[in-house]
């Protein structure tokens, strides 16, 4: 989206940079905005000694840990250095995470773009958790999240969700009045098929960030419950798990297992699901909308995803994906699609025409540049005027 935008504005991004992104990464940045300014910041490890010290520290704080972790006076002094030196019609806080570092009075208008709706991803994590230990401190999370989130939200002069219904529970749950939604985008450019892969007849890929709860979850629920009953019919099945900072228990896993396969981070995914015979979502605790889900479709890979995994997106079951919540119900649309090749590879070709005529990133940014100029053409802009 931002390289769409930066054709028509002119784009400052300002991010908090924890030291993994290379020279060479840092010159790409050129493709979506005219200028980069990174703040350091440096979070604890996951399952590190740092990482539970602060986690058990983060019982006395009203911030959930997820945005405790990113509070930087780094950035914040950052934000309002830009502010006083230089004239922009509008600030976007891109997710609720930097949102911890937007000063409290802004004489810009302010956006704040919401990929998920947070507090929900916190609850259903709490819902599925069995451990009454965990449970608790997920409870303790969903709470202080929905506690924040309600608060940040009303402080932005727009919120921008990813989908109707993101806008409608945060309008509802969050007393919202000055709310949007724009679709989720693809680049259909970029996500279409080389034609040289050749698709491995058993092989099932997920995509994803893997630090992220959701999808760890996703993969253990996959791994433990699923894939046991698709072996059972289709012996020789293998996953391919494509993403950054892998668990260390599926790493291990995929030692002992050789029909599993842990990639880490990659430069390019898209041979890795053009390899595959079916692209899955068993995502239980997600919110927002699956940016992968059409990256997918639009490389007309047929997807078998849970209902929680492609909500919000604006498709049919059975039409452009398979949707199944019990794993039996999953593991029978997985065996389907590697039995009858003909019927899984109409449901890819349906879902990449419904993409590209409809998802292309270059309609989704004039749609979201619009809202920006709504924002700031507003007479009350600036988070001066606090949504009561």
């Amino acid at each position: 989206m931002l390289r769409e935008l930066k054709r028509d504005h002119e784009i400052t991004y300002l991010a908090l940079d924890d030291g993994a992104a290379g020279a060479n990464e840092k010159k790409l940045a050129t493709e979506y905005c005219h200028e980069l300014i990174c703040v350091p910041h440096r979070t604890a490890p996951k399952f590190s000694s740092a990482f539970y010290r602060e986690l058990v520290a983060n019982l006395a704080s009203p911030l959930p840990y997820f945005m405790k972790k990113y509070e930087s006076k780094g950035m914040r002094r950052e934000i309002e250095r830009l502010l006083k030196e230089q004239t922009f019609d509008v600030m976007v806080c891109d997710f609720l995470q930097p949102s911890v570092n937007v000063p409290a009075h802004l004489d810009v208008a302010t956006v704040l773009f919401q990929h998920n709706v947070e507090a929900m991803i916190w609850k259903r994590h709490y819902e599925i958790q069995k451990n009454p230990v965990k449970r608790a401190f997920l409870y303790d999370q969903w709470r202080k999240t929905w506690r924040y989130e309600r608060s940040a939200c009303r402080k932005f002069d727009l919120v921008v969700a990813v989908s109707a219904a993101d806008e409608k529970q945060m309008r509802e749950e969050y007393g919202l009045k000055r709310a949007a939604a724009v679709p989720t985008g693809v680049d259909i450019d970029y996500f279409s098929p080389s034609g040289a892969i050749a698709p491995e007849n058993h092989n099932i890929v997920f995509t994803g960030s893997m630090d992220w709860l959701p999808n760890e979850d996703a993969m253990q629920y996959f791994i433990r419950e699923l894939l046991p009953l698709v072996r059972k019919e289709i012996p020789d099945v293998t996953l391919t798990v494509v993403g950054r900072n892998p668990y260390a228990s599926l790493v291990e896993l995929s030692k002992s297992d050789k029909s599993i396969v842990v990639t880490g981070r990659v430069d390019d995914v898209r041979p890795y699901i053009e390899k595959a015979a079916v692209y899955v979502v068993p995502i239980r605790i997600g919110g927002g909308t699956r940016l992968k889900i059409y990256e997918a479709m639009s490389m007309g890979k047929p997807v078998v995803s849970t209902t929680v995994g492609a909500e919000g997106l604006p498709v049919t079951n059975n039409e452009e994906l398979v949707l199944a919540d019990s794993a039996s119900d999953f593991a029978a649309a997985l065996i389907r699609v590697f039995r009858d090749r003909e019927w899984a590879a109409a449901l890819g070709e349906r879902a990449a025409k419904l993409v590209r005529e409809k998802f292309g990133w270059r309609g989704v940014a004039e749609s979201f540049a619009a809202l920006c100029a709504e924002a700031a053409n507003s007479p009350q802009k600036g988070t001066k005027s606090t949504q009561k």
